[in-house]
């Protein structure tokens, strides 16, 4: 008797059960989660820091893991008098509303506010459409091909 014999086989696919939209929404939501402790870094007049394992080649040729640290950037900025807070899914910045990229508050405290509700309307769904926009790349032009269309 043979050792593979004893073995029961089966043919199986593996099921991806998880919604695209799901993940892009989870995402989202933990990107929140980190604007927060930006924002109470931001409150105690700090940088947020966050640390990351990376890769690098040492003197001697070695390829070892490193921890090094990065500064998180900040999705509100001060403008006009108070403060302005966008929604971002990576680089890109969203219009949570549809139409306008950012909301305005007038001091530094009403951000966490717009930081929970933004964390809210991404957990319950209503942000899907803004994300699902945001991930949609535009076709770019080859270089020239711009030139070409407007001399025509």
């Amino acid at each position: 008797m043979t050792h593979l014999a004893k073995l029961t086989f089966k043919t199986v696919s593996k099921s991806t059960a998880r919604d695209p939209m799901i993940a892009r929404r989870d995402k989202l939501v933990a990107a929140l989660e980190e604007q927060k402790l930006v924002f109470d870094a931001a409150v105690r007049g700090e940088q947020h820091m966050i640390e990351r394992s990376k890769w690098m080649t040492n003197d001697q040729g070695e390829r070892v893991l490193v921890k090094t640290q990065r500064r998180a950037r900040a999705w509100f900025f001060q403008q006009d008098q108070g403060w302005y807070v966008q929604c971002r899914y990576g680089a890109r910045v969203i219009a949570a509303d549809g139409v306008n990229n950012a909301v305005f508050v007038k001091t530094l405290k009403d951000v966490a506010t717009v930081l929970e509700a933004f964390a809210a309307a991404a957990a319950a769904g209503e942000l899907d459409a803004a994300i699902a926009k945001a991930t949609q790349r535009e076709p770019g032009l080859k270089p020239g091909a711009a030139r070409a269309i407007a001399n025509e």
